[in-house]
């Protein structure tokens, strides 16, 4: 029988997909290797002599439902090329920003809190965006310049904070800090009274229900964005581990959520994403409860990831420096008796550190996810599919930072809880910038608390 050849597409040196009719006026659909068949499709039935898998016949029975004369890879398995065309788009830029993630934490403290500023900035930016491009056929008076004048005036009483906080010496030290940091607060107050009666003014009879939307969108944004983004460069001055690895869980769930999903991906999740799967959630959460594990262990062994980052006056730079707290030595451990026969040992040596990153590392991989699903809810009331195009296949800044913030809020809160206890420096700082009478009162009443105790004899005696 005569088989005429309609058209051919190269899919590599070796391999050929073909498109050609029978003499009866079948359509044929063959797949080559070296010009021997590897698929042969009639209609809708797999020819038996080709030895090939279901699942490659699934494949190519989408192009039989779908046939065309001018045969790419990309129009006769459409789907899958774009399936995977956005696989190594994703994987390329992924590896790409892992890379700078990298090389920002070797920069030092300064760079990162720089970085968490630029990208506060611009999720601000990418939300406000939004808004603007949804209400501006409506001309609101003063939006945009009010939103950015609330940006800075909430930014500058957290950062005037933070350097309060951490930056006490230098403070004290130069005459327009002090005076700044005493009156910090106030004129913070001051700022933002400003904008409130800027946007008083700006009212217009027409718009005011419009302008009190937008007003209450601009500070809703500003809690979310701005103030978990303090927080951020908190955990940050309690030692970069606890800024680095919540923030790999969070990268590493997503990695593995989309790996695990891509892969063996088939029960769908939450209807507000519609691609996330419950076996990407699952893969997700086991493979970021043992990467955060692995993480810990390296890293709680340096102590430039486990020291707090303090500011050293005499240098004028961060320095993380110091003897290592009982966080981060490694201890003996019974293991329960029912998994001694398991896994063949009774004890384990690990940091008392890995065991709070089982619980950073499973609300990255449970409760992180959230932050995402609220942002995708947020992007489906207003029909867009990501809040910006600054990274490609990834979407906005936003898009990548979603989980962050709401993971930056719960390392906060549990080294707040379960962490941190009294700063001795911080108390002595604060000591020295008495007056000399309230000083010697807090000497002389220390003393007696000691003597009491018993513990200033027995100091005198040694």
């Amino acid at each position: 029988m005569t088989v005429t050849v309609l058209g051919r597409a190269e899919l590599s040196g070796v391999l050929w997909w073909e498109r050609s009719q029978e003499e009866t006026g079948t359509i044929l659909y063959r797949l080559l290797w070296r010009g021997k068949c590897l698929i042969s499709i009639m209609g809708e039935s797999v020819s038996p002599g080709c030895a090939v898998g279901m699942g490659e016949a699934r494949e190519s029975r989408s192009a039989v439902l779908h046939p065309c004369f001018g045969l790419t890879f990309s129009n006769v398995f459409p789907s899958l090329w774009l399936r995977w065309k956005n696989w190594w788009v994703r994987g390329i830029l992924t590896l790409a920003m892992i890379t700078f993630f990298f090389i920002i934490i070797y920069l030092g403290p300064m760079v990162l809190m720089t970085i968490v500023m630029c990208v506060q900035i611009k999720c601000f930016h990418e939300i406000i965006t939004i808004g603007y491009n949804v209400y501006h056929s409506y001309d609101l008076p003063w939006f945009r310049t009010l939103s950015w004048y609330f940006l800075l005036c909430v930014n500058y009483f957290f950062y005037g904070e933070t350097v309060t906080d951490y930056f006490f010496t230098l403070v004290q030290r130069e005459e327009p800090l002090r005076i700044l940091s005493k009156y910090h607060r106030f004129i913070s107050f001051t700022l933002y009274l400003t904008g409130f009666c800027m946007f008083v003014l700006s009212l217009v009879k027409k718009h005011y229900r419009l302008q009190f939307y937008m007003f209450g969108w601009t500070h809703v944004t500003l809690l979310i964005i701005v103030t978990q983004s303090h927080l951020i460069i908190h955990n940050l001055f309690e030692g970069m581990i606890w800024f680095i690895v919540p923030i790999s869980c969070v990268i590493c769930n997503d990695i593995m959520a989309y790996m695990f999903g891509f892969f063996f991906g088939r029960t769908p999740l939450i209807k507000l994403s519609p691609k996330k799967t419950w076996e990407g959630f699952i893969g997700g959460f086991f493979a970021t409860v043992l990467f955060g594990l692995l993480l810990s262990y390296v890293m709680s062994g340096y102590r430039c990831f486990t020291c707090p980052v303090e500011f050293n006056n005499d240098t004028n730079s961060f320095t993380v420096d110091c003897e290592p707290s009982e966080l981060f030595q490694l201890q003996e451990y019974n293991i329960p008796v029912v998994l001694q026969s398991v896994v063949g040992w009774k004890t384990v040596r690990m940091y008392p550190f890995q065991i709070h990153s089982i619980a950073l590392s499973t609300f990255a991989s449970l409760i992180g996810p959230f932050g995402g699903f609220f942002a995708s809810g947020f992007k489906r009331a207003f029909k867009i599919k990501d809040f910006a195009n600054t990274i490609p296949g990834h979407g906005g800044i936003m898009d990548r930072f979603d989980c962050q913030y709401l993971m930056a809020t719960f390392v906060n809160v549990y080294i707040a809880s379960f962490i941190r206890g009294p700063n001795p420096s911080k108390l002595i700082q604060q000591f020295l910038t008495l007056r000399p009478d309230q000083q010697l009162h807090i000497f002389n009443t220390l003393k007696a608390h000691l003597v009491d105790k018993g513990i200033l004899g027995s100091l005198e005696d040694a």
